[in-house]
């Protein structure tokens, strides 16, 4: 027996390698594949029997329509199977699957990209990004999906590049160079297609590189147009200028504009009601405040953008002059509801890192409400009726002048956030959001800096602490017509993960500790969970197969949080790490 599973695993691996040099064709067990049109992208969100995009639609809202499992159900519900991605490259496993045809698609640590057959669990076909020695990621080895088009599966790699492969054999269709990797540009974010374009953003605002929003070809990867996010630089369409963002030194003084940071580092949505693209714009760099008076746009923004010419729109600022690494890359989300009067409202809703819950009108940008989602917030004592916020400048780390530091300060919440890149979701069942929080703070200090190409350029010093002694993590379900929190999951470890939530009445997200949970989405109580082996820090899908419905989730511990978690990282250094895919679907006897 030992001899058979030896030479089974032997022509299996002989088998990948073959499949991703394109030499055999798939194991999948569905004889074709169709092309992922604009028309499947466009309708994700109402289809369920696939997911082709990052955010189960456009708009980001991790809603399913799905009810067979639910309230009732969802005890049933057991493990299918489970992938390993193998060897010793496991780290921080944050990434989505999608699922078309019969076969998953997902990335995994160190830029890999794996093909797994739904029907047995086993893999299809992988591909290794050959990544050089000197790459400069912010926050671990992570990448967070791929995104589908006709029969290509794209995503970004470590070095900064986006490679497109064949759905059915794994071969490289092309490459493309993002920017520059050895400056500290880097690709982590999941790409999305809108209206026939690869929309994609870049992160390394740690390193003081310039962040931009890009729209390409999908099908050759050929730059159609590039919208930097800080302003003072030139915009490009079709390979000519196309204006400059904003002003230069309106809101940058000096040369600083010209390392600005404000990385589109987590991706962007799209809402076709308005035609606007979504982007969620990273910190300003360096961290001291105090090197760059002004409000500093477009840091730490959503910015909307015509998709068409990359021209932006409108913005919203959630910290001007940001001095506590208070990114607004966090997802801004399309929804609607009636205000008292009965007029139904296109908004948006983001979870900022600042700690409080916006909405804003989606068409405008028009601040409507915000309220703090996490406890205890320091630097702001509020906003005024515009959504700016009332700084509290005793709590801004202090100006370092030609000391070694500036004074510390305890602010709240963390700079990782109250909610970090980790996706929030929206019921169209109870009008609600749910959203992975955390309660934590830090010392932060300031130094003296200066920028020099691929090296850190932060300017600051830091501690993170927990705010409570009894939790870190809060998964929070929010009214956004209020801003009120209905209930409040509280977990000891900070919640990394993203949430997805259903028809069927259930929320589902994962913890460090290894739980895949499933709440009532009206009540917060769990109705099932089950333990992975490993810290979940990814975001679960659900879609239906042969008329039964599936959920998966990656699971792998790492990401931010053991790299600059502080006494934090220390509370959960006994989690291990992993890489791997967990399927479910209920029991059903024979």
């Amino acid at each position: 027996m030992y001899k058979d599973n030896f030479l089974k695993s032997v022509a299996k691996v002989t088998l990948t390698a073959l499949m991703a040099t394109g030499a055999v064709s798939t194991l999948s067990a569905k004889a074709g594949y169709s092309p992922v049109t604009d028309a499947d992208i466009a309708n994700d969100a109402k289809t369920v029997e696939d997911v082709v995009t990052y955010g189960l639609g456009q708009k980001g809202q991790r809603y399913s329509t799905l009810t067979q499992v639910n309230k009732d159900t969802v005890k049933n519900l057991v493990p299918v199977w489970n992938f390993s991605f193998g060897g010793e490259k496991q780290r921080g496993q944050e990434a989505q699957p999608l699922v078309k045809d019969g076969v998953m698609y997902v990335t995994a640590s160190y830029s890999r990209m794996y093909a797994i057959d739904i029907a047995t669990g086993e893999e299809i076909w992988q591909y290794d990004a050959r990544l050089p020695s000197a790459i400069l990621p912010c926050c671990d080895v992570i990448n967070r999906g791929p995104a589908l088009y006709d029969n290509l599966v794209i995503f970004g790699t470590l070095d900064a590049k986006l490679v497109a492969l064949d759905r059915k054999t794994g071969k490289v269709k092309w490459k493309k160079k993002i920017a520059s990797y050895k400056e500290g540009y880097s690709y982590t974010a999941a790409p999305l297609i809108v209206k026939g374009l690869l929309i994609t953003g870049v992160s390394g605002g740690e390193f003081g590189v310039v962040g931009k929003v890009e729209a390409r070809n999908p099908k050759t990867g050929k730059l159609v147009w590039s919208r930097p996010m800080v302003e003072g630089h030139m915009g490009y369409l079709n390979g000519k200028e196309n204006g400059i963002t904003g002003q230069t030194n309106a809101s940058w003084p000096g040369d600083l504009w010209k390392h600005g940071g404000a990385a589109p580092w987590n991706g962007v949505t799209y809402d076709p009601d308005t035609d606007l693209i979504f982007v969620p714009t990273g910190n300003p760099a360096p961290w001291n405040s105090h090197d760059r008076p002004g409000d500093n746009l477009y840091s730490a923004s959503r910015v909307a953008v015509n998709p068409d010419t990359g021209k932006i729109v409108w913005h919203f600022q959630t910290t001007p002059n940001d001095g506590w690494d208070y990114d607004g890359m966090a997802e801004f989300v399309a929804f609607e509801y009636k205000d008292k009067s009965g007029k139904m409202v296109k908004a948006g809703a983001t979870a900022d890192k600042n700690g409080f819950f916006y909405v804003l009108d989606r068409t405008t940008g028009k601040y409507i409400r915000s309220t703090p989602f996490v406890e205890n917030i320091t630097w702001a004592k509020g906003m005024d009726k515009n959504g700016r916020p009332i700084v509290n400048e005793d709590n801004r780390p202090g100006n370092p002048g030609d000391a070694k530091q500036g004074k510390t300060v305890y602010s709240t919440p963390s700079f990782l956030g109250g909610k970090n890149w980790n996706p929030m979701a929206f019921s169209q069942k109870t009008g609600l959001f749910y959203v992975p929080a955390n309660e934590w703070g830090m010392d932060i200090w300031n130094k003296p800096v200066n920028y020099k190409k691929g090296a850190a350029y932060l300017g600051a010093g830091f501690t993170i602490k927990p705010t409570f002694k009894d939790h870190i993590g809060a998964l929070k379900a929010i009214d956004p017509k209020t801003g009120k929190t209905k209930w409040t999951y509280k977990n000891n470890a900070p919640l990394w993960g993203g949430v997805l939530t259903t028809e069927g009445g259930l929320v589902f997200t994962g913890t460090p500790e290894g739980k895949l949970l499933a709440f009532d989405d009206e009540t917060g109580k769990i109705l099932w969970d089950f333990q992975v082996g490993t810290g979940i820090v990814s975001s679960p899908i659900t879609w239906t197969e042969n008329g039964e419905q599936y959920i998966a989730i990656v699971a792998g511990w790492g990401g931010a949080v053991p790299l600059w978690g502080g006494e934090v990282a220390k509370t959960v250094k006994y989690l291990n790490q992993g890489g791997s895919v967990h399927v479910f679907k209920l029991f059903k006897s024979k």
